[in-house]
Parts: structure tokens; C-alpha cells; sequence
């Protein structure tokens, strides 16, 4: 195929795109030497992306509010990944996902990786962008969902084999010349930004860019820009500063504007804040216990390694030994709710045995809610060989109280297992839900996961049962009630401080639940 042209079949579908202005003249195409991808970031020198997510769901476990999604427009060069991230060190808000439109160009075919090379395909057209995975993606992160997003490789013009995995975000900024230019991409946006930078401006950047990383002459680079990226420029780029609802000029250094555009942004986190904790902690929940909950046995043994960790007299070898005895009947048990077959073997004897085949590892996925789930792990590895292991770090927020995310590492592909959900206490449930909505946000199929805990609280029992009917709740004992810091009562102390020999007052960890006690309101 020969490089699009602009009258050419290249528009033919482009049919979702909004009209540019006239088309005047066919156009040689050019190259855009575009930036490699930028790191999904927060404020400073972090390159986590995730870092204290407060709830993104309600009571039911349903999505609550959408991400706030910035679109950042402007020609090459003018300066939108600077003023990206400066709204994000305004916004000093801990979970901001950055997402470049230079991720989402499309493949090229043989013939276009030819015309690549010899700098004659056009990357400043819109049929150079995949708007299709481009406007799926963006819809997930607006969700809250995880996404995978390609890298591209500017070098062979073709995308890496390996994607990079994000979760979503409270706030998402997108970026990137087309931004505005596809219809429904557009709206997907809540806020539209063209960042306006002069061109002469933007020709010294690229010189300088060009020159000094790229090891180009200045001549190659300036007839590059007025061959092909200020036409570029001027036919699609520049007549999108009417769908924008701010325009900044001057780029990264018009302070007045990013400040206005923060002071924006934080009315409307503001306006979509809740409070989960508080809601499950103030709930009635007066009917049965849910038929999804199984608690282990009360046999005598059962009962007496309880009287063991739960008299604050054990010292911590002790909590630490029959803990861990605990946790390996309780995993035990857990196993035989994950489904099997009738299998027939031949014994040594030469006798037909008909027994049942169980999962050996393939198809199970632990997933430790950090700190103290992740004692749990031995246990599970004890009796499942080869499981895949992942982990979610959920702290509380000492001033709102509220869970907050702040880590999450799962394995690849585990949309398709049973997941074993570990935590040593759950009290409210609100921690326990954030952990399931992170695995149902990776498509993992709600009746396939597995909530086991040592001890858990009514309250949290229901609150999760309610939210997630097909979860399936396991523990070793239930405890009527939860006290005004919201600790599970009769209880078990903090578990991570007494496992670990760790002092409570500053840890701040959280799995749900026997934590920190949040500052009181005064």
C-alpha cells in the first residue's frame, strides 16, 4: 500500500473523525518524530501507578464514580507532556494516570514500514492512530478497569511484544496531537485542553530536540517541519482549539491557567467523594448469615488453638506456631470448595480406585492482602504446588478513615483462575471489598473467588456477602461485633503487629482490618 493520502482511501474510514477544515491541496506525507511513551506517574520522582486509590465503588460494590479525564491537544512540540505534568504536581493527588497518544499508533503493514523509513508515511494524520483500541482503553481507565497499553517502538515503527498493564485512576490525563479529533474520544473527555504554544517556539524545540537527541542536521530539520508537520499542524491539529473548553498559552509556563484548570479538577474530586467505611459501619444488618459463608468446624482443636492466639498472654513463637496450624486447616478446607472431577486410577495393586481430580496449582492464584494475608501464602503453598501468588496493599487513610490502594501485583492471564483471597482479619469489610473489586476490575469471574480469612466480624461478613453474592466467605470463626474503632470484638488484637513483632503505633498497614485506629473526630 502507498502512504495515505489526504484525498486518498486513507479516509475512507475515517468516519468517526470529526471534519477538519477544507482540504485545499494533496500533502506529502512526513514523519512525526514523536516522544517514546511516558511513565504513568504521580507527583515527583515516583513512577508507581498506584499509590492510595481511595474506593471507586459503593456499598453494593458497584462503580460509584468514573475517573476525571483530561484532554491535552496541541501541536508537536508545544509543550503538552510538560503541562501534563504539571497538573498532575498541582493536583498532588495520589492516583493521576498519564496516557500518551504515541502508544496507539496502529501497526504498520510491510509497504508502510517502507514508506517509514524513507520518512514518506504520515504520523501527523489520523489514520496513522488505532482510535478503536485507542477509545476502548480510555473507556476502561474511565471505569476504573485495568487496561493493557501497547509500546510503541519508534525505532522499527511496529509495537513491542510486551504491553504495559495500568489500573485505572481516579484522574487520567490523556495526551497527544489527535486528541480531540475522534468523536467519541471526545466524549469520553471531561475537560479539554489545547495547549497553544507559538510555532517559532515549537520549531526550537525541535531543532534542539532533533539536533542534540536525535543526531539530525539542522537543515533535515527544518525541512522536515515545513514540509510536513506545520501543513500537519495547520489541517488537523489547529482547528480543534474550538472544542476546547481551555485554552493555555505559552505551554508549561502559564501558571495562571494550571492553576485554574487544578482549582477544577479538585471541585470535582471533591464533589465525587464517599465514604465507604463509614456507610458498612453504620449499616443494620439484622438477617441470617449469608449461605456463602462456611466457617471451619468448632472442633476441640479448632477451639483451642483460638484460646491460644487470641489470649494476649501468648507470647509471639507461640502466636506465630499455632497461627500458622490455624492456617493450614483453614486453607485446607478452603480447597474443598474448588470444583473437581471424577477421576479413575489403578492402584498398586492393580485395582481400580474412583476418586476425584483436584486442582494440583494450575489454575489457582492466591492473592495476599498485604501486611498480614500474607502469612497466609505458606500455608497455601503447603498444600497447592506451584501456585501463582499475588498481592494488593491496602492502607487506611488516618484522616478520612477510609481504605485506601496503594499496590497491586497479580500474575498475568489470572481472569481465568479460581483466586484465593487471603486476609487474617476482616471487620468492616471495606478492605476486603477493595481487594475483590481489584480482582473483578482483572476479569476475574466473581464466583471464582475465594475470601478466606482467620477471623472475621458479622458485619464484615454481610457487608462483603451483600455486595458480592457469589463470593464465597471462609473462616475459622465469626464475632458478633466490631467496637467504635472498628476492631473485630471479642477479637484477636492487631495480627500483623503480634505475628510480626512490629509496633502498632505508626505501621499504618491495613489488611482489613485488625489495624491502626484511625485519628478520632473532635
Amino acid at each position: 500500500m502507498s502512504s495515505r493520502s489526504d484525498s486518498g482511501s486513507g479516509e475512507d474510514s475515517l468516519d468517526r473523525l470529526l471534519p477538519g477544515p477544507p482540504i485545499t491541496a494533496p500533502r506529502r506525507k512526513s514523519t512525526s518524530q514523536t516522544k517514546t511513551e511516558p511513565p504513568l506517574l504521580r507527583t515527583g520522582t515516583r513512577t508507581i501507578y498506584t499509590a492510595g486509590r481511595p474506593p471507586w465503588y459503593d456499598e453494593h460494590g458497584a462503580q460509584s464514580k468514573e475517573a476525571f479525564v483530561i484532554g491535552l491537544c496541541g501541536g508537536s512540540a508545544s509543550g503538552k507532556t510538560t503541562v501534563a505534568n504539571k497538573i498532575i504536581e498541582a493536583l498532588d493527588v495520589p492516583w493521576v494516570v498519564l496516557l500518551s497518544m504515541d502508544s496507539f499508533y496502529k501497526v504498520l503493514t510491510p509497504e508502510e514500514q517502507t514508506l517509514a523509513a524513507s520518512n514518506d508515511y504520515n504520523f501527523d494524520h489520523p489514520g496513522a492512530f488505532d482510535f478503536e483500541l485507542l477509545v476502548a482503553t480510555v473507556k476502561r481507565l474511565k471505569q476504573g478497569k485495568s487496561v493493557k497499553i501497547p509500546v510503541y517502538d519508534f525505532t522499527t515503527h511496529g509495537r513491542q511484544k510486551d504491553w504495559k498493564t495500568v489500573y485505572g485512576a481516579s484522574v487520567v490525563i490523556f495526551e497527544g496531537i489527535m486528541s480531540f479529533a475522534d468523536k467519541e474520544l471526545l466524549e469520553l473527555l471531561d475537560m479539554k485542553i489545547f495547549v497553544d504554544t507559538d510555532s517559532d517556539i515549537r520549531l526550537v524545540r525541535r531543532l534542539r530536540r532533533d539536533i542534540t537527541e536525535r543526531g539530525r542536521d539542522i537543515e533535515g530539520v527544518i525541512k522536515q517541519y515545513n514540509k510536513f508537520v506545520k501543513p500537519a499542524f495547520e489541517q488537523y491539529i489547529e482547528p480543534y482549539i474550538r472544542l476546547a473548553d481551555i485554552v493555555v498559552p505559552r505551554g508549561g509556563g502559564n501558571m495562571v491557567a494550571i492553576d485554574l484548570i487544578v482549582q477544577h479538577v479538585h471541585k470535582q474530586m471533591e464533589e465525587r467523594e464517599l465514604s465507604v467505611r463509614a456507610v458498612l459501619a453504620s449499616a443494620q444488618k439484622t438477617q441470617p448469615l449469608p449461605q456463602t459463608l462456611s466457617v471451619l468446624e468448632g472442633t476441640p482443636q479448632v477451639k483451642g488453638l483460638h484460646t491460644i492466639i487470641r489470649n494476649q498472654e501468648t507470647s509471639r513463637d507461640e502466636f506465630i506456631f499455632y497461627s500458622k496450624r490455624l492456617m493450614r486447616l483453614l486453607i485446607e478446607h478452603a480447597l474443598t470448595f474448588l470444583p473437581s472431577q471424577p477421576c479413575t486410577v489403578q492402584t498398586p495393586q492393580g485395582q481400580e480406585y474412583e476418586g476425584k481430580s483436584s486442582f494440583s496449582g494450575k489454575g489457582i492464584t492466591g492473592v495476599s492482602i498485604l501486611r498480614a494475608g500474607e502469612t497466609m501464602e505458606p500455608a497455601l503453598r503447603a498444600v497447592c504446588k506451584d501456585v501463582r501468588i499475588g498481592k494488593i496493599l491496602i492502607q487506611t487513610n488516618l484522616d478520612s478513615g477510609e481504605p485506601e490502594l496503594h499496590y497491586l501485583r497479580l500474575p498475568k492471564d489470572i481472569s481465568e483462575d479460581h483466586v484465593i483471597l487471603m486476609d487474617s482479619t476482616v471487620s468492616t469489610g471495606a478492605a476486603a471489598m477493595m481487594a475483590v473489586r481489584v480482582l473483578l476490575d482483572h476479569e476475574v469471574q466473581e464466583e471464582n473467588i475465594a475470601l478466606v480469612s482467620l477471623l472475621m466480624a458479622e458485619l464484615g461478613v454481610h457487608s462483603v456477602a451483600y455486595a458480592f453474592p457469589k463470593v464465597k466467605i471462609i473462616t475459622t470463626a465469626v464475632d458478633k461485633s466490631v467496637d467504635d474503632f472498628l476492631q473485630v470484638i471479642p477479637g484477636i488484637g492487631d495480627f500483623g503487629d503480634r505475628y510480626f513483632g512490629t509496633d502498632g503505633g505508626s505501621s499504618g498497614w491495613s489488611g482489613d482490618e485488625e489495624q491502626e485506629r484511625p485519628k478520632q473526630q473532635t
